[in-house]
């Protein structure tokens, strides 16, 4: 039976993730440790989705591995064999503030674990669909020297710039701060191409906006649509920092990401790189999105601003996600900003202790 590998599957990707390939018909290793425990504190634990693969999914197997251990790593991906037919590398540390704060662990997760995947995927399954969810981090705060304009509630590009409508892949990566996170994530990002281009492998980097949806666990240092809701719902003070709050960002609803992996499955080329994320579809700044937690919610969100903002940290980011749809036309949004943060209240409301 051909198997989907998925690490950090019992995050918001990864759980995406083994759910659709499980309804697909694939048998799903998931490979997950809950550090995001460890990162953001038990409240940012990931048992309960673990839970909820094993007893939801039938033909998921839970592989309890830390990915910084190639020994363990090529065990699972030998157990499997060829069967495997795409990998879905979701496992990541994913803060800024958390990198600089243990730039070890946070290079031996993000850039030794992708080394380790992409070697055992080598050795056991070449052939295999090799799928990394990167990030737009990787152009550090380059974005940042974009000609923008501020207006009432937010960050704006020039009417006439050529990343109006988004930022493309064109971009450069070299000569800028990417905070530790960023350096990290460049690393893989870039060993991920590489196996494509050297060994021929069909892996593709999807570098992402912000990531989200109702299964996020969202914390303060990553998180930010899952985050603010769950502050607006709870009450907790929610921190803004820096930018006047008109920071913008784009957000992409799991789903519509994981529907973009299994186009590429379906359709695998050596070392793609795609900018994914809410484009111009589903995106807004900070102090819009507190403006629409707070009309859904009904609550008003307790916030206050810290005038320094975080180091590599995007005034203004929108994914141009047109080379992708180019590459695969059937691919479709299927959810908009206001889509997403109903879900994600309803999931606040369902879970409030969490």
């Amino acid at each position: 039976m051909k198997v989907a590998l998925v690490t950090g599957s019992s995050g918001l990707i990864g759980s995406e993730s083994c759910k659709r390939f499980h309804a697909e018909g694939f048998r799903v290793a998931g490979l997950d440790n809950n550090m995001r425990a460890r990162f953001f504190g038990e409240a940012a634990s990931t048992l309960a989705k673990r839970r909820e693969l094993e007893e939801g999914l039938g033909d998921y197997r839970h592989h309890d591995v830390d990915i910084r251990s190639q020994e363990e790593v090529e065990k699972v991906f030998a157990e499997h064999g060829s069967g495997i037919e795409v990998v879905v590398h979701a496992a990541a540390q994913p803060s800024h503030d958390w990198a600089a704060k243990d730039p070890h662990t946070d290079f031996g997760v993000n850039a030794v674990g992708t080394l380790n995947l992409l070697e055992a995927a080598r050795k056991f399954c070449p052939e295999a669909a090799f799928i990394f969810t990167s990030t737009n981090k990787v152009y550090g705060d380059t974005p940042n020297r974009l000609p923008l304009v501020e207006r009432e509630k937010r960050w704006e590009i020039e009417e006439s710039h050529p990343y109006r409508e988004g930022i493309d892949e064109v971009m450069s990566i070299d000569q800028t701060k990417h905070s530790v996170f960023g350096a990290s994530k460049v690393a893989a990002d870039v060993m991920v191409q590489e196996y494509g281009r050297y060994f021929g492998m069909p892996t593709v980097c999807f570098r992402g906006g912000c990531l989200t949806g109702p299964s996020h666990a969202g914390a303060e240092l990553h998180g930010f649509l899952s985050y603010l809701m769950k502050c607006t719902v709870s009450g907790k003070k929610y921190r803004v920092f820096g930018y006047h709050g008109k920071q913008v960002r784009d957000n992409i609803h799991s789903a519509d990401l994981v529907s973009a992996f299994w186009e590429f499955y379906r359709s695998p080329r050596p070392a793609a790189v795609y900018n994914i994320g809410g484009s111009r579809h589903s995106e807004c700044s900070l102090l819009e999105a507190i403006e629409l937690c707070e009309e859904i919610s009904g609550r008003k969100l307790d916030h206050e601003y810290v005038e320094d903002n975080r180091i590599g940290d995007h005034i203004w980011w929108v994914s141009d996600v047109r080379a992708f749809q180019r590459d695969y036309p059937q691919w479709r949004y299927a959810y908009s900003l206001r889509d997403i943060l109903e879900e994600i209240h309803g999931a606040c409301l369902a879970s409030p202790g969490e």
